[in-house]
């Protein structure tokens, strides 16, 4: 035990030093992310960490790719990932980390929840970052029309198929740290019925102000664990 702790001590040490470092996130979301992945690992152990460390490089490397497109129709990040921002993408998690310290129990399906909520949040930054440059042709998800790049509730082909990706892998590290079940491809289906609430919540929501980006993230990771158990109770 004394070992496990060791060494998630070290990874969080040197996760802090290098997101700080490289301005990946700021201090404070630095500390914040810090506690979650406590709480992620007191739920589902290091297969919970390295869920939620894919979902950082990966969301990391998207929001490189072509900043200066990005930046050019306004949707590039600034600056380093906030606490909010890394509470809307792994609360979810972090919720069901504390429950299964509860609730023990119920640990083997609030794990999959917790790869389902990181599956969503995976999707939505690689469809969202990936398919802003990749994309050819972009439509609101709402009326199906052609709308433009960028918006919130917009979306193409392209981005969704890179989303669907994203839930492939982290359904994938899932199952190499829990097993290969069925459970991988409900992952996935999780996943992706999470980053579609996104964009609807965007196209709906968001674009009228009613609520902010941070919210529909942390919405679309939290219906994308509800699916997840809904798979669990039903199928």
């Amino acid at each position: 035990m004394w070992l496990s702790y060791g060494l998630l001590t070290l990874i969080l040490a040197a996760g802090m030093v290098y997101s700080i470092s490289a301005r990946k996130l700021t201090v404070i979301a630095a500390v914040t992310g810090a506690a979650v992945a406590i709480l992620v690992f007191a739920g589902a152990g290091f297969t919970g960490l390295a869920m939620m460390t894919t979902f950082f490089i990966l969301g990391s490397a998207a929001t490189s790719v072509q900043s200066k497109t990005k930046e050019d129709i306004n949707a590039a990040e600034k600056g380093g990932r906030t606490a909010a921002q890394v509470l809307a993408n792994a609360g979810t998690a972090a919720l069901c980390g504390i429950m299964i310290l509860a609730l023990p129990a119920y640990a083997p399906v609030l794990q999959l929840m917790i790869a389902a909520g990181f599956a969503s949040a995976t999707a939505d930054t690689l469809s969202s970052e990936l398919g802003m440059v990749y994309g050819k042709r972009f439509f609101n998800i709402i009326t199906l029309k052609p709308d433009t790049r960028g918006l919130d509730g917009v979306i193409s082909v392209e981005g969704t198929l890179i989303g669907v990706i994203g839930s492939v892998v982290i359904a994938t590290v899932y199952a190499i740290g829990m097993g290969w079940t069925v459970n991988l491809i409900w992952i996935v289906a999780a996943g992706t019925l999470g980053n579609l609430t996104d964009s609807v919540l965007g196209a709906i929501l968001e674009r009228k102000g009613l609520i902010n980006n941070n919210t529909v993230n942390f919405l679309n990771t939290l219906v994308a664990a509800l699916f997840m158990l809904l798979f669990y109770l039903v199928l």
